[in-house]
């Protein structure tokens, strides 16, 4: 059974009441808060306001019970009380200019209408937190391996995704293809100590 809970869930103007219909777009991007409002949050509330669409009023991450993130989520306020099939596309086609993965929806609150929608796909690499020997652990540096992973596939952008768990780290990367960058780090992984034991698994 799949349990998650919402962490570090934030609302805008909480206590004020809103007008207008309110959507969700759901995120499957294993993605920190921070990054989840730099990524994907600022650039769509700008979007939106500029456009006179609406704005980002909230979001959240959710967790699964073993603290690995499972997904993402951006609260939207829509500016008209009518709902506009111009505005929807256009907030799609915007969160997936900004990389929303496959997997992703959004959710119509008004109708509970689902939108299925996004474009990369991802990957997650685990590495083995308690089999290796001590002297891997000892010298052992996630960050770098990240930012050669990021560098040999090519991902557009530098932030990285990571959860670290009570006998494994996850590391998670989104691209055009989960095959390219399999492919484009199979050597790395099959020669560096830190990821013996490793698992590879497709996150979107």
């Amino acid at each position: 059974m799949n349990f998650i809970k919402k962490i570090f869930g934030i609302k805008k103007n909480e206590e004020e009441e809103y007008s207008g219909n309110f959507i969700v777009a759901t995120l499957n991007d294993k993605v920190m808060p921070i990054d989840r409002g730099e990524i994907y949050g600022k650039p769509l509330d700008e979007f939106l306001q500029t456009n006179g669409i609406g704005e980002v009023t909230g979001g959240g991450t959710m967790q699964m019970e073993s603290g690995e993130l499972e997904y993402c989520d951006i609260e939207i306020q829509l500016s008209s009380d009518k709902l506009n099939k111009e505005h929807l596309k256009a907030i799609i086609d915007k969160l997936e200019e900004l990389g929303a993965p496959k997997g992703s929806k959004l959710t119509i609150e008004k109708n509970d209408q689902k939108i299925e929608f996004g474009k990369k796909e991802g990957l997650g690499i685990y590495l083995d937190g308690i089999n290796l020997s001590d002297e891997v652990y000892k010298n052992s540096d996630s960050e770098a391996l990240a930012n050669e992973i990021i560098r040999l596939a090519k991902i557009e952008d530098n932030v990285i995704r990571y959860w670290q768990g009570n006998t494994e780290t996850g590391l998670y990367f989104y691209g055009e293809s989960f095959e390219k960058i399999n492919n484009s780090i199979a050597d790395f992984v099959k020669n560096h100590p830190e990821c013996e034991n490793c698992r590879i698994e497709r996150v979107a």
